[in-house]
């Protein structure tokens, strides 16, 4: 898998935070955010296409469970993004955006079995939480306790909910 880099032109440009961090370390905090996001968004749009596709006799437990991850993710997203801004960045979240930056696979959309859309999923999201470790730690390398939380409440309920899914598939 490769993973794409964007081009920029030139250095961001970062509004004023009332973080205490140095505006190129916030820059690069951004950047990192901004990477998390464009994987969160394309991994919540997945699980959309899943929650609504799925067939089978797990359908009934699935279902609710794809939604329970949608929502929970959104609402992630949006942290991410509001972290971005806070230290004085911009939020790219566009479709657009998002395509071209996520580092996620693209997800088959003819997929309807329920344990192929399970096993979809739980490599999205190991695919996500690599992302998101990698983030904390240039978080921890700079000293930046609040975005390593935040990233750490997120690593510790989608690692749940990758276990939950790879012990579907154990029999």
């Amino acid at each position: 898998m490769s993973v794409t880099k964007l081009k920029t032109k030139g250095p961001p440009i970062m509004y004023k935070s009332p973080s205490p961090l140095p505006e190129k370390t916030r820059a690069t905090l951004v950047d990192s955010l901004n990477a998390r996001l464009a994987d969160g968004l394309d991994l919540h749009s997945q699980i959309k296409v899943a929650h609504w596709n799925i067939k089978g006799p797990q359908f009934a437990s699935l279902h609710p469970l794809f939604e329970t991850f949608a929502v929970s993710l959104a609402n992630h997203n949006d942290s991410i993004a509001e972290r971005a801004v806070t230290l004085g960045g911009k939020a790219y979240g566009t479709t657009r955006h998002v395509g071209k930056a996520s580092r996620l696979p693209e997800y088959p959309q003819e997929t309807t079995k329920d344990l192929e859309h399970v096993k979809l999923l739980a490599e999205r999201i190991e695919v996500y939480l690599d992302g998101l470790r990698d983030s904390r730690k240039l978080f921890v390398e700079v000293d930046d306790a609040d975005s390593e939380d935040l990233a750490t409440g997120i690593i510790v309920e989608f690692e749940k909910h990758a276990w939950f899914l790879r012990a579907s598939l154990e029999s």
